[in-house]
């Protein structure tokens, strides 16, 4: 029985909301900001509290962005982050569990080696393979397009190095059942292994979302047609106006609404996967 202390009690409560303060202080600045003109920023201090110019900084940014420095309306780029996060993730995550897969259940020549040379790429760094990427994307004409900004993310040696383990902790029996039930390996993929990691499926696909929304650096360089543009590479083109002074409460309006997708994500994959986890019938 855990004895419970009073203060170690309080002490611990307030850690954890002092915790939360740091955490979200910056993120009710940037809401804040978003409420807010462009003259309440020039004299260098950041207001506290809501302003009354809400409606108009997001219509702004919704509808006609900022072309003047390198922004296209927000809807658009949404969009194309959108498209770029759901592609990566569930494309890691298929390209991933299949084959974790045949490396777990089938025989060959040079299982392990593959296997290998699969975990052996988490050594190279973005920035040592940058530059062979953009060559080879570029010959193949995928700049300025979604299977640009998509494909050459798409695998992760990381997912595959978790689903092999997944599948290692399945008993054999299972295996063993589905075949003198007259399954197929396909029909076994699909009516077990994948209801079985489907807690798995939630968690990493929340973690691979996050990442290729988050994609900057590779964005940046694939594409030069404002069409193409993600959220992310505009807020910084934003940021970082020339000769001119950044419009802070048009970044921070950007910057709430990149928020909310990653968020929804969030809340929903966290039911998946809670209910994943307290569910009985496997």
């Amino acid at each position: 029985m855990v004895e419970r202390r009073p203060l170690l009690q309080a002490a611990a409560h307030l850690v954890l909301i002092l915790g939360v303060l740091i955490v979200a202080f910056p993120v009710w600045l940037a809401i804040v900001a978003s409420t807010h003109p462009q003259e309440a920023f020039q004299t260098g201090l950041i207001p506290v509290w809501p302003g009354s110019h809400a409606v108009e900084n997001y219509s702004a940014m919704l509808g006609q962005g900022l072309s003047n420095l390198g922004a296209p309306p927000l809807g658009g780029m949404l969009w194309n982050s959108l498209v770029m996060a759901l592609v990566i993730a569930c494309g890691k995550i298929a390209i991933s569990i299949t084959s974790a897969f045949a490396i777990v259940y089938f025989r060959f020549r040079f299982r392990m080696l593959a296997f290998w040379c699969i975990f052996i790429t988490l050594m190279l760094p973005v920035e040592v393979r940058i530059l062979p990427t953009f060559k080879v994307a570029a010959d193949l004409r995928m700049l300025n397009s979604y299977a640009g900004l998509t494909i050459p993310l798409i695998a992760s040696a990381t997912a595959t190095f978790l689903f092999r383990q997944v599948f290692l902790t399945i008993p054999d029996e299972l295996m063993e059942a589905a075949r003198i039930d007259g399954a197929g390996p396909m029909r076994f993929f699909t009516d077990i292994l994948i209801p079985l990691s489907r807690t798995n499926i939630a968690a990493l696909f929340v973690i691979l979302f996050i990442y290729g929304w988050n994609q900057y650096l590779w964005p940046l360089l694939i594409t030069t047609d404002e069409g193409y543009y993600t959220i992310v590479a505009g807020i910084k083109r934003m940021a970082e106006a020339v000769d001119a002074i950044p419009v802070w409460n048009y970044v921070m309006a950007a910057a709430v609404l990149a928020m909310l997708p990653p968020v929804a994500v969030v809340i929903l994959m966290q039911r998946v996967f809670v209910k994943g986890l307290i569910e009985t019938e496997k």
